[in-house]
Formats: structure tokens, sequence, C-alpha cells
């Protein structure tokens, strides 16, 4: 049987002439503006005109482009292998959808209907369930395989928030910052969202503390951790507590930080410019005694091991002539049905 896997990220820039589409394409997304057209269209070029300077410098840090497609290739190459290790019998191949730069759904789309599969799996590295980013993306890919006719037996896993996998790669990690930083403070540092998003329901708040959890059951239990959320802009009210609030309570009771990138699974601007360079500014600036970073889970083979076996289990779901609108939900552990519900399948 061949077998598709559709990987889903946000993407970015791939040269400081892409910053601005890139940026015109996010606020564009009816999941991040709720505006209807031509309204939207309008303010997303308004946004990303304003935006693109600083993002311009915020790229410069990483020679002006972002790693993420590369980081997003070496997973699916270490996908592909762990899971044809242990399935012979399968034919299996990933693909990458991004939502806001290249390559994005409609491409990748284009690339599986030549694959000609049995089967696709589609697999957001998003762990965390949210509208803003697996909502956007699967609705993305729905829309472009039906431009095209790809009509194959597909499931799609929507959250993963308290993987084994995930939380024992992480943990992993958290324990070889701990070795160099005594006493320190666990900051889960999570991407933000406009808090009237999560008064809509949006199940992202509950499956980060999901994921926190499982590490912290991992790691035998930890003293002192708090979640908190970075990435914060605009007027609206974000939820909280966000980092700079933390940052300055780590500086008033005297205790390092070690920051762990709790929602992202590759690296890219928010971990390597974000957090290593601005967020470790400012706890210098505020007195933190100490502040590590640990890296993202990226090719962790836990972490890989993880996804092998979600995409095994949603195989499992893909049932020809029985699929909603042609795509079977699945989610991994520590997903619920709420976020399901919030698909339009």
């Amino acid at each position: 049987m061949k077998v598709a896997v559709v990987l889903f990220n946000l993407g970015g820039p791939d040269g400081p002439e892409a910053v601005r589409p890139f940026l015109f394409n996010l606020f564009n997304d009816a999941a991040i503006i709720s505006l209807a057209q031509p309204l939207r269209w309008l303010l997303a070029a308004v946004i990303s005109h304003r935006r693109t300077p600083v993002a311009k410098e915020i790229y410069a840090h990483l020679g002006g482009k972002s790693p993420l497609l590369e980081q997003t290739e070496s997973q699916a190459r270490a996908l592909e292998s762990d899971f044809q290790r242990t399935n012979k019998n399968h034919t299996f191949k990933c693909f990458i959808a991004m939502r806001y730069w290249h390559p994005m759904a409609a491409a990748a789309a284009r690339a599986v209907a030549d694959f000609a599969p049995d089967r696709i799996v589609l697999l957001p590295l998003y762990p965390q369930f949210s509208t803003t980013t697996t909502g956007s993306s699967l609705a993305d890919w729905k829309r472009a395989a039906g431009a095209i006719g790809l009509a194959v037996p597909t499931a799609a896993v929507c959250c993963y928030p308290g993987d084994a996998g995930l939380a024992s790669a992480q943990a992993e990690l958290i324990a070889g910052a701990q070795k160099q930083t005594a006493g320190a403070r666990i900051l889960f540092s999570a991407h933000g969202l406009p808090k009237k998003i999560v008064d809509r329901g949006d199940s992202y708040p509950l499956h980060v503390a999901t994921t926190a959890a499982a590490i912290i059951a991992q790691l035998g239990g930890a003293p002192d951790w708090a979640i908190c959320y970075q990435s914060r802009v605009g007027p609206l009210e974000w939820i909280g507590p966000s980092v700079e609030d933390e940052l300055a309570r780590a500086a008033a009771d005297g205790v390092p930080v070690i920051v762990v990138p709790i929602a992202f699974v590759s690296e890219h601007s928010e971990t390597l410019v974000e957090l290593d360079i601005e967020y470790r500014t400012l706890a210098k600036r505020l007195g933190v005694p100490g502040y590590v970073r640990v890296a993202t889970v990226g090719t962790h083979a836990n972490f890989i091991a993880g996804l092998a076996r979600l995409t095994e289990q949603a195989l499992t779901a893909v049932k020809d002539g029985d699929l909603r609108g042609g795509i079977e939900l699945t989610s991994g552990r520590g997903g619920c049905a709420p976020c399901l519900q919030k698909m339009d399948f």
C-alpha cells in the first residue's frame, strides 16, 4: 500500500523579498482575522506593509530567511525512515504543506496526486490544536485537494498534546539543561493567542497545559514550573501570563530559568530570535540570575517515533467509503472531542 503523509506547518519567508507577502498571507487568513472580504484583504495589506521592516530585521539574524522549511524537510526524511523500517509492506512518502509560504497546500496536493497513494494521512506539526493553526491548515488542504479532485481515503491527526514521544523527547532535553542550571524554574513558553479566540472555545490553552503536565510527569515531577506565552502583538487582550511577566517574577524571586518552547517542534524566528536574543536580553536586564533555552524537539528519535505511531493509528481510521466529507479525524493522547468539533468536515 502506498501511503502519503502530509506534514503541516506555518512556513516562513525564504528571502527578504518574501517577508511582506508571507505576512500578507498570514493576516489575510480568516482564522487569524475574521473580518469579511474585502475588509480583511485591506487590513492585511496595511498590517503587512507596516510590519515588514521589523520582520526583515528579525530575519536578518537568521541570514534573511526562515529555517523552518529545512527543519521540516529533515523531520520528513526522519519520519519516512522510521516508518519504513517498521512497515515493510507499505511505500511511505512525506510531503510538506506550509500555510503562509511555499510549498503551500496547492503544490503539496499536486505532488501527492502525482504519487498516487492508496491512503493519505494529514499530520500537523502543531501538537496542540488551535483553529488558527491546525484548523486553518486542514481547511486549506481540503480546499486544495478538492480543487484538483484528489479523492483518496484520508485521515487527519487533529492533535497530540500528551503524546509520550513528544513528552519524553522534551523531558530528555530539559534534564540536560537542569544539569547546567541547578534550582532553575522551568518556563514552558507557547505562542500566544488573543483571548477572544479562546473565549470562542479554542482548545489551545487546555492542550498546552496537557503537554506541560505530560513533560513534568516524564521528569518525575518538578518543584517549580510555569506556563507562559510569547509573541504578543497588537492591542487585543492575549492569554497569559506572558514570558515578560514570568521573567520579572523570576528576577524578583532570584531564581534562574530554563525556557522550554512547548508549542514549537522546530527552530524558527520565535525561538532563535525572540527566545534566544530578545528574552535573553530582557532577562539579563531584569537581573534573572540564569537563562537557559532548551532546543525544540526537531528530529529527536522519541518525537519522530511518536509521529510514526500517530501515523499508524490514523491509518487504522481510514475506511473506504466511510469518511466524513472525505477526511476522518483522529487525535493522539491528550486530544479531545471539542477540537474535532471545530473542524468543518
